[in-house]
């Protein structure tokens, strides 16, 4: 995100504390913690905000000690009629459409041109939904119990909040968390957040858990690329494809969790797959891989995408004769949200019986039963 440092703002508000702060992160577990003690939220899939208010001044911080402003200005109006007059809270930018949560639309909005934002913003505008409450008025709250800064957030917005602007879901009952977990991934959430009540708010420190959706999935290995380092270096990734109900072969994401020793050792073990690749291979027609998409509405490796500008994606072929077996976490429409993780070969397995149809499905949830209003 090229934008310049809050340290042009110091000043520009009136608070307890300057931005930028660090926000609090979390750390990953396998499950929901047991016991008495703990906050459940769902862990939404946007972009981490902190948002600084003083009167007319708003200012939007990004996980990365960024501001995010100009990239959503639909935001600052609903911010400033559904916040307090003075206050820090921390949140996410979120994008709601018809069917879930849509990451893609925010990547979308990183761009340098202001027209190109504004058009973006009428045609699919942003939300905030807010979890935590670290000033107010002059009080810095951060070293406030969870279950305090909890209770004095949902006063704050009572009554004032309204859409694009929601506060999050929130619950001390672990089974109701579970059902979360269950639920809320076919609106595109990520998985359940864990803080302790009694947790003060601690900048830059893993000091809350994340339970996230992971399966596995067997994946036809098509391709891969290159480390950065060159060709004939070290294998970079494996490029991944599921087949369709039609037999048609789409890229569905990457796998690059490997040691370097293993990406030296993958360069001479994929070797023998790369004579003759292009021969009947599905994605023969990759050079032309616009034309191809457009056509066929197949998806297609090796494209410079408008948020990887001046990276080399070129791919190199592979005969299709391995299926990798990779762990993710879950679908944004037909490909992995996150990038997976190798789990092993499956030589047992043809790369042809490797579908969609094999990954678990979730019913879509709601997002007005969350939002409280439609998406957008």
């Amino acid at each position: 995100m090229q934008q310049r440092p809050f340290t042009r703002y110091r000043g520009a508000v009136r608070l307890p504390f300057d931005p930028p702060i660090e926000p609090m992160l979390a750390k990953p577990a396998d499950a929901l913690p047991e016991g008495d003690g703990w906050l459940f939220e769902p862990k939404w899939d946007g972009f981490r905000a902190l948002v600084f208010r003083d009167g007319a001044e708003t200012l939007i911080q990004s996980r990365d000690l960024k501001p995010l402003d100009r990239y959503f200005p639909e935001l600052d109006a609903p911010l400033r009629s559904s916040l307090p007059e003075r206050c820090v809270v921390d949140g996410e930018v979120v994008i709601a459409g018809a069917a879930g949560l849509e990451f893609e639309a925010l990547l979308l909005r990183i761009h340098p041109a202001a027209s190109r934002v504004k058009m973006l913003a009428e045609q699919s505008p942003a939300s905030y939904v807010v979890w935590d409450l670290l000033a107010l008025d002059d009080e810095d709250l951060r070293g406030v119990p969870q279950a305090d800064r909890r209770a004095r957030l949902e006063q704050v917005l009572a009554g004032r909040a309204t859409p694009p602007v929601h506060l999050t879901p929130a619950t001390t009952d672990r089974a109701l968390a579970v059902d979360w977990f269950n639920r809320f991934e076919g609106a595109g959430l990520d998985g359940v957040i864990a803080k302790r009540l009694d947790g003060t708010y601690q900048p830059g420190k893993r000091a809350m858990f994340k339970v996230k959706h992971q399966r596995t999935a067997d994946c036809a290995v098509a391709g891969f690329r290159w480390h950065k380092n060159g060709p004939g270096t070290h294998i970079g990734s494996l490029l991944l494809g599921l087949f369709d109900d039609a037999g048609t072969l789409h890229s569905v994401g990457v796998t690059s969790s490997f040691t370097w020793e293993r990406r030296a050792e993958l360069v001479t073990e994929l070797e023998p797959l790369r004579e003759n690749a292009l021969e009947d291979h599905p994605w023969s027609e990759w050079a032309a891989w616009e034309a191809a998409a457009e056509a066929s509405g197949q998806r297609l490796p090796g494209a410079t995408s408008r948020w990887n500008r001046g990276k080399d994606l070129s791919w190199e072929p592979l005969r299709l004769e391995r299926v990798a077996e990779v762990a993710y976490d879950h679908l944004q429409g037909d490909r992995f949200r996150h990038g997976t993780t190798f789990q092993r070969w499956r030589p047992d397995k043809h790369p042809a019986d490797c579908r969609y149809d094999q990954l678990e499905e979730t019913a879509a949830y709601e997002l007005e039963r969350i939002f409280g209003a439609g998406p957008g």
